[in-house]
Parts: structure tokens; C-alpha cells; sequence
């Protein structure tokens, strides 16, 4: 029955896709190799394999490292299965992968181990918009996008966040607004409190007392 299943799923696939499977060798969040095969997961971005984040309280944590281990954990066991149509500058296949019965690209979004890689494709955006909705992984504080790493940018520095209150009060021109760390300059944003700024512990906080919320 298991090999008819494989049959149909093989014969399913386009004419142009590229499947391997096998046991796989994780080589960082969104990166693994089965075989001699690399494969990049498609529509996703994890943290760089050294990259730090901030957690709830803004201490730094290796956001890069855990989600290395996040996908080592999901493919421990049994065969881990690609597809894919395309190769990048690397000669890395772009792929969509399972293992154990899931979707490996959508479970790290899911988990807050991985960006939806919006460049390149809206396949994961409503799962990272759960994952920042739960405060999950890399969305619990405040971090960069791995493409901003990648370009050699770093966290912002300023006041510390008060415990687990990390909404960003920020003053600039355009008045007092207040960024999330679901915001997209959230980590680059810097609260300075002699200057007036402050921290939030929730948007309606922040908005009763005058600050208003960043356009996305």
C-alpha cells in the first residue's frame, strides 16, 4: 500500500520537479542536504546560523542556533522528502520539504523559527502572521530580518525594555507612534527615555496616553 501511495505521489509531480528523499544533514534553519542534493526550503528565511535575537525581556538569545535545532528535531526521525522545480546561485534546490508528515518549510514559520520569505513568495505569510499573533520564537522580542544580518545590519541599542513590557513608544517627525515587535522597524528602533520615549506594555497603554500605531 506505502509503495502505490509513493508511486501516485511521484507520478502527481510536474514534469519539471526534482524529488529526493532520504535521511537528511540540517546545515542551518532553512538549509539541509540529502545525499550529495542541497536544498534551500523555499518561501521561508531563518536567522542566520550565528544570528542573536531579543527575547520578551530584551536579552539576547541564539534565535540562529535554535532554529538549526528546530530542524535537525524535525527530520531526526525517518526520511525527509523535496520538491522542487529550481536551483539558486548556490546549486541549492529550491524545495518544498516533508518529514514525519509535515511541512517543514510552514512548521518553522508556525514556530517562530523562520520569516515568511515574502521576495520570493506569499505561501507563508498567514502562518508567520500566526506566529507574531502568539509571540512565538523570533517574534517573542525583537529581531532583524535575516536578509538585514545577511547586509550586515545589528539590533538597535537604547534603554532596555521594563520586564516584559516591549512596546516601543518612539518619537521621530512624525510625531508619537509605537511599534510592536510585530512592526517592520521594530528591531531598528531605538528608545532613548531621557528624550521623552518610553515602553508600552500594551497598544491600548500606548494609546491612551497619545502614542499612535506605526503604519505597517
Amino acid at each position: 500500500m506505502v509503495k502505490w501511495v509513493f508511486l501516485i505521489m511521484v507520478m502527481a509531480l510536474p514534469a519539471s520537479a526534482e524529488m529526493v528523499q532520504g535521511p537528511a544533514r540540517v546545515i542551518d534553519g532553512d538549509t539541509l542536504a540529502i545525499g550529495a542534493v542541497r536544498v534551500r526550503l523555499h518561501g521561508i528565511d531563518a536567522p542566520e546560523k550565528a544570528q542573536l535575537c531579543k527575547d520578551a525581556a530584551g536579552r539576547d538569545w541564539r534565535c540562529g542556533a535554535a532554529a538549526t535545532a528546530a530542524l535537525q528535531r524535525m527530520t531526526a526521525r525517518g526520511e525527509t522528502r523535496c520538491v522542487g522545480e529550481d536551483y539558486d546561485r548556490y546549486d541549492r534546490l529550491i524545495a518544498t520539504c516533508q518529514a514525519g508528515g509535515r511541512d517543514l518549510n510552514r512548521a518553522l514559520v508556525q514556530e517562530g523559527f523562520a520569516e515568511a520569505y515574502r521576495k520570493y513568495s506569499q505561501d507563508y505569510v498567514a502562518a508567520e502572521a500566526a506566529a507574531r499573533a502568539a509571540m512565538r520564537g523570533i517574534w517573542a522580542g525583537a529581531h532583524l530580518s535575516p536578509a538585514a544580518v545577511r547586509r550586515g545590519a545589528r539590533l538597535a541599542g537604547g534603554d532596555p525594555p521594563p520586564g516584559a513590557c516591549v512596546i516601543k513608544g518612539n518619537i521621530s517627525r512624525a510625531g508619537r507612534i509605537f511599534h510592536t515587535t510585530a512592526s517592520r522597524d521594530y528591531a531598528v528602533t531605538k528608545i532613548d527615555t531621557r528624550k521623552g520615549e518610553r515602553w508600552f506594555c500594551t497598544e491600548a497603554e500606548a494609546r491612551a496616553a497619545g502614542w499612535r500605531p506605526v503604519k505597517r
